[in-house]
């Protein structure tokens, strides 16, 4: 678990430990990107994307019906790819930060536009500081103590990962005796498996390369991109029916 206040990346300058309340790049409130993303089912993962070419793959993303993208904080220019985003796309796409670890990297993100704040471990001071910003906040956790505790912090959703070895059931078992808490895994996830993950009943699933594939968006194959799209809202909409 990372420490609080320790250095988030390599991309992101060790900046003050800000109290002031961040006004996020829209009106729209904690509530209404709950809903947004509930209603959409798919996070888009943006991890070491190009930054020149996050504009048109997020436009291929749009296209094939996923609206929500999250581009995590390890990626070279991050903050600077969210900014971009949320100017170019206004409230046509919902885009959020991942790979979150401390609260300078939740302020950095959120002075760049970020609508909501996704991360690999539990860290309860950035739980609060998201709650205190009125961001949805999403962290990561594994076995049902982890997932209660992160829920008991303040979490809006939960993040259940990797899910990459447990597969859907592993979800369905954790909703038999936590059937309140919002869980959204990630690891793993792909378009023949997604209908499943949202049959076991996941609000939501979060999407890295196996959707926003890093050659695929460097070889400009936005086609493609936007095909993958379109296979996970489907299997979305096909979990649901």
């Amino acid at each position: 678990m990372a420490i609080a206040g320790t250095s988030q990346s390599t991309q992101l300058t060790p900046s003050t430990q800000s109290t002031a309340i961040i006004t996020p790049a829209s009106n729209m409130t904690k509530e209404a990107a709950m809903a947004r993303i509930r209603q959409s089912g798919v996070v888009a993962i943006m991890r070491h994307t190009e930054a020149s070419l996050a504009v048109e793959a997020a436009e291929a993303l749009l296209r094939g019906g996923v609206d929500i993208v999250e581009v995590t904080l390890n990626t070279a220019g991050a903050t600077q790819m969210i900014a971009q985003l949320t100017k170019h796309f206004g409230d046509r796409m919902l885009i959020g930060a991942g790979t979150v670890l401390n609260p300078a990297a939740v302020n950095q993100a959120l002075d760049a536009g970020a609508r909501f704040v996704v991360a690999p471990n539990t860290n309860p001071t950035i739980i609060a500081l998201c709650n205190r910003h009125g961001i949805p906040v999403f962290p990561g956790a594994f076995t049902p103590t982890e997932v209660v505790t992160a829920w008991d912090a303040g979490a809006d959703a939960v993040k259940v990962f990797p899910v990459s070895g447990v597969g859907p059931r592993y979800i369905r078992d954790l909703r038999g005796p936590l059937p309140d808490i919002p869980l959204v895994p990630t690891g793993g996830i792909t378009s023949q498996n997604c209908a499943d993950f949202i049959k076991a009943g996941a609000v939501a699933v979060g999407a890295g390369s196996d959707l926003v594939d890093k050659g695929v968006v460097d070889r400009h194959e936005f086609a493609e991109l936007e095909r993958r799209a379109h296979a996970f809202a489907e299997g979305v909409k096909a979990g649901r029916a």
